[in-house]
Formats: C-alpha cells, structure tokens, sequence
C-alpha cells in the first residue's frame, strides 16, 4: 500500500486518511448501553462487590430517600471506570460533581448539591484492587499532573474488550 501511495506522490494528509482505525467500543455505543454491558461484566469479577450499608444510604444530600436499583453499585462502577477513561486523569472531588444534581430545598430556590463521597471512594478503591486503576500523586512544581485516578493498561484492555 505505501508503494502505491508514493508511487502516486500523495501527501502524508493522504496516507493518514487510507489508514483504518480500531473499532472501539467506548466511544462507538451509546453511553447507556456500553454502561449496562460493562455493569454486567464487573459482576462477575470479585473485587467489585456491593457493601451492606448501600441499601441504607442516599447517594447525595439533594436526595431525598435511598438507592432503590438493584443494580446501581456495578452500574455506578461502570460510569465511574468509563469517566475515567474518557477523563484520563479524575479523581473524587470531580466524581462528586459530575454526579451531583439539584436540591429541592421547598419554598427557597433550588441549588447544586455534589454528591456524596463515600461511595465513589470506595468503588475507586476496588478498582484499584482489581487493578483497573492506579493512583496519580501530584508531582511538585509542575501543574501538569494532576492528582486522581489514572486507567492502567489491564484496565483499559477490560474495557475496550467489551462488546
């Protein structure tokens, strides 16, 4: 194929385009369903199992009761390992946000609420002691890295496997 594309005297834009690039299916599915088939596949893997305080608990301070889905430890694992993924580099404080939503606080207008920690640390726990992630350390004097959790390659590979 090279002989071809030089014999033609094509610009590297050119040999770029004739280049096919790997399915992945992260980005290919939709984020709904890529997250339910990864919730399915982390049942099965012993590191991620639901605590027993979880049916006790809500999952932010704007909620009003507790976590009614059966499924919602290994479907909050999913988002979690997909957001980090995405993200390269997350840690809790940008998990709390990015899962918070607004509470209603009656007659006074409604306001953002992070959600809460607890959960999403110990889910990163677990993945780090299934190996999915690692710890990111902030290194001094430079701003480049910033502290969170950071997908390792066994990770990665799990994730893109799933179809």
């Amino acid at each position: 194929m090279d002989y071809f594309v030089k014999s033609l005297g094509c610009s590297n834009a050119a040999k770029h385009d004739t280049i096919k690039m790997e399915k992945n299916p992260v980005y290919d599915l939709s984020p709904q369903e890529y997250n339910l088939k990864l919730a399915d596949a982390l049942k099965n893997i012993p590191e991620f199992q639901e605590p027993e305080w979880v049916k006790f608990v809500k999952s932010s301070p704007s909620k009003q009761r507790p976590i009614e889905d059966d499924d919602f430890w290994h479907k909050r694992a999913a988002s979690i390992l997909r957001q980090i993924y995405k993200n390269k580099i997350v840690g809790v404080n940008r998990l709390r946000t990015r899962y918070g939503s607004k509470k209603n606080r009656g007659m006074k207008p409604e306001r953002f609420m992070k959600s809460g920690g607890k959960i999403i640390r110990t889910i990163l726990q677990q993945c780090d002691k299934a190996g999915f992630t690692e710890i990111i350390k902030e290194i001094k004097g430079t701003r480049e890295k910033r502290p969170g959790r950071k997908i390792t390659d066994k990770g990665k590979k799990f994730m893109e496997d799933i179809q």
